[in-house]
């Protein structure tokens, strides 16, 4: 095919190897702009769920733009289908996790994604339901927490901070309500996805939220709260909101631009102002 190529545009000539030159820079920008993005601008795909993650994304959008980035953003209203579309490729990253869930994720479902960014923190807090005081809790008090891993791990470890339960020594950030040692208020716990625990709080006594979902319940873990974990806290470094990637994608230029973004200063005011300690930046 070479030597056919040769024959008919001349490039043995000085003026076909010139002519060669030309062609092969053409096919190079050609094969930069199929295979996406170039360092100096571009589409970057982002799946996230709608607060606060969706929200922080869309005031990064115009800062981006003056890069030359175009941000576009997915939102999905559960904490498994935004791994499973950056997995597979049909995204070039998302934006609604901590580490823990992440790592367990892999873990469970055999995924290669990595962090490539810590943004912000959500304090998980407990909200009064049907009973108002952590202090006089009822008899057989219904709990409403989040089932997944890690979070339904962190929300008992919040509760065992508060009194209401403790756990068997050692459970930590893997604990589950089969690790409940002593449960003096024979509280029930009751276990539900994420997303839906703010729905029962007229049926519970009580509900530990994930800080997105309090915010989409107009719930802020500062003022509304009866308890929720300190921004100084172990919990609020090992739960930090990341950008998370596939494995092989993590020098993606428009991913790293995103990332700058999140992390400036710019944004950390957004979310300082907007969130009124309900979302933290980290640092």
């Amino acid at each position: 095919m070479k030597k056919e190529a040769a024959k008919r545009f001349g490039l043995g000539s000085v003026k076909g190897k010139i002519l060669a030159g030309v062609l092969a820079s053409v096919l190079a920008a050609g094969t930069l702009t199929a295979c996406g993005a170039s360092k100096d601008g571009g589409t970057i795909t982002v799946a996230a769920t709608e607060v606060p993650h969706a929200e922080i994304l869309e005031a990064a959008k115009p800062v981006l733009a003056e890069q030359g980035w175009d941000l576009q953003v997915t939102v999905f209203n559960d904490y498994v289908q935004p791994n499973e579309v950056v997995e597979a490729g049909d995204f070039d990253c998302n934006y609604f996790q901590h580490t823990p869930y992440l790592d367990s994720f892999n873990a469970e479902r055999g995924t290669h994604l990595v962090n490539v960014g810590e943004i912000h923190y959500e304090p998980l807090g407990i909200y009064g339901g049907t009973e108002s005081d952590l202090a006089n809790i009822s008899d057989g008090a219904t709990i409403a927490i989040p089932n997944d891993t890690t979070n339904e791990a962190r929300a008992l470890l919040l509760l065992q901070d508060n009194g209401i339960l403790t756990l068997k020594e050692g459970a930590g950030i893997e604990a589950t309500k089969n690790d409940i040692a002593e449960n003096p208020h024979n509280v029930e716990i009751v276990e539900l996805e994420a997303a839906q625990v703010a729905r029962v709080i007229g049926e519970t006594s009580f509900v530990v939220l994930n800080g997105n979902y309090a915010l989409q319940a107009g719930l802020n873990a500062q003022t509304d709260a009866l308890a929720y974990e300190t921004s100084d806290s172990e919990a609020a470094k090992t739960y930090v909101n990341v950008i998370v990637v596939k494995e092989g994608n993590e020098e993606n230029a428009g991913v790293k631009a995103l990332v700058d973004v999140l992390k400036s200063d710019e944004i950390k005011k957004f979310i300082n102002e907007k969130y009124q300690g309900s979302v933290v930046p980290f640092d």
